[in-house]
């Protein structure tokens, strides 16, 4: 099954717009590779990716789903810089990093980057986000092309590493200041009870457990 995920993946846009009703594309793929998934919950894909997934996977070629969206052209997205006020909201759901700035600060995006999820729309608090069409008329795979795909979806993947390993750095600076308290709980405390000492050692010990078992599965699952 994984090799027929991979294939399938490797057949997808990779805009990472979570449109199929999957976090994203790999996920989509192996819904599709294990049948839990139909081959027709990808909009950017369109007629022709629907039908690139019935080859591979010996289904008929279907219509697209309209409940997951419409075959549309390809778009990226501008920032007003008049409207924007610098909150990050739109930087934070970026799947591809291709919004900069920093907070309280003007953002712009990368267009050669942006996959035109959408992602960022309804987490902009001013409105200040608007969508272009760079495709014209073409749409779906004629509006994309396999250069695209392969950049969204390196990006796509540099930026889950890069998400994992601040979220992995965070815990185990959360970790270290933890042990040190645990280390020596009654001088990092206010209570001098023996058994409410008792009760907040067993309260850090189970958070400590919880994080290195969280970090240690994303070490296994290649985060």
């Amino acid at each position: 099954m994984a090799a027929v995920a991979d294939r399938v993946l490797a057949a997808l846009p990779q805009t990472q717009c979570t449109r199929c009703g999957y976090p994203d594309c790999a996920g989509y793929a192996r819904a599709v590779a294990s049948g839990q998934a139909a081959i027709n919950q990808c909009p950017p894909g369109g007629a022709q990716g629907i039908e690139r997934l019935a080859r591979l996977t010996g289904q008929p070629i279907i219509a697209l789903n309209p409940v997951n969206g419409v075959e549309g052209p390809r778009s990226t997205v501008f920032i007003d810089e008049n409207w924007c006020i610098g909150c990050t909201l739109c930087i934070k759901v970026c799947p591809t990093d291709a919004i900069m700035g920093s907070n309280k600060l003007m953002h712009s995006v990368l267009e050669a980057y942006c996959t035109g999820c959408e992602l960022c729309l309804p987490v902009c608090p001013v409105d200040c986000i608007e969508l272009e069409n760079v495709s014209g008329a073409a749409t779906g795979w004629e509006a994309w092309s396999p250069e695209l795909a392969d950049q969204a979806r390196r990006r796509y993947e540099f930026n889950v590493l890069r998400r994992q390993r601040a979220h992995d750095e965070n815990a185990l600076r959360l970790e270290e200041k933890a042990e040190l308290k645990l280390a020596d709980l009654a001088e990092h405390s206010r209570h001098t009870d023996p058994v409410i000492l008792d009760k907040k050692r067993a309260v850090i010990e189970a958070a400590l457990a919880r994080s290195r078992a969280q970090r240690e599965s994303g070490k296994k699952s290649g985060g």
